[in-house]
């Protein structure tokens, strides 16, 4: 099943997912499938999954008040400005599928209210997580567990889709979340290396 999802590592842990030692997605089940109407269309998807983008790059703007290192809010920054080219990810997609040209704006002009990625907020984020934001490593590991978060959501709200439209379009924002943890992954093993 995960290999058919595009995962290439896969390993078998003996005694399931209670040896597991590492992060898992949290909460309850349902945790933000408000944010998706059931029988909503692809545009409604996009248009979410949009608005969840706007939310955490509100999250880390906001992060960048709350820590004193410089490079602790030079990486929220950049963070920040990776989550337009979310943002942008999304306005072509929504290009590409409806057949119209739509500027960023009038796209946020759709958008009633931006919500965090994954469903929390940055309240029940810093306190699920208990991140020390002056390590730039905690830090880019909370933003790979927002991600997780963020990726587990549009895989359940494909599940639960009755729209095969939106359906397919959820599982291919899904996918641009798969591509940001891989790009964070990425990043944290660099930073690793280099300390």
């Amino acid at each position: 099943m995960l290999a058919g999802r595009g995962f290439t590592k896969i390993y078998n842990l003996t005694g399931g997912i209670k040896s597991w030692g590492k992060e898992v997605a949290i909460g309850p089940e349902d945790s933000g499938m408000h944010l998706f109407v059931r029988s909503g269309n692809a545009e409604d998807a996009m248009v979410t999954g949009f608005g969840l983008e706007m939310g955490l790059r509100d999250f880390y703007i906001s992060m960048q008040e709350k820590v004193a290192g410089e490079e602790t809010k030079a990486l929220f920054a950049k963070l920040a400005d990776i989550e337009i080219l979310h943002q942008e990810r999304l306005v072509q997609l929504y290009s590409e599928f409806t057949g119209r040209q739509i500027t960023m704006s009038e796209f946020s002009a759709k958008i009633v209210k931006p919500a965090m990625e994954g469903g929390l907020t940055t309240e029940e984020y810093l306190q699920r997580y208990h991140t020390d934001l002056d390590s730039e490593l905690e830090v880019l590991g909370l933003a790979m567990a927002i991600e997780a978060q963020a990726l587990d959501l549009y895989m359940r709200a494909a599940a639960d889709s009755d729209n095969s439209e939106a359906k397919k379009v959820l599982l291919q924002i899904a996918g641009e979340e798969r591509s940001h943890i891989a790009s964070l992954s990425h990043f944290i093993d660099n930073r690793q290396e280099a300390a």
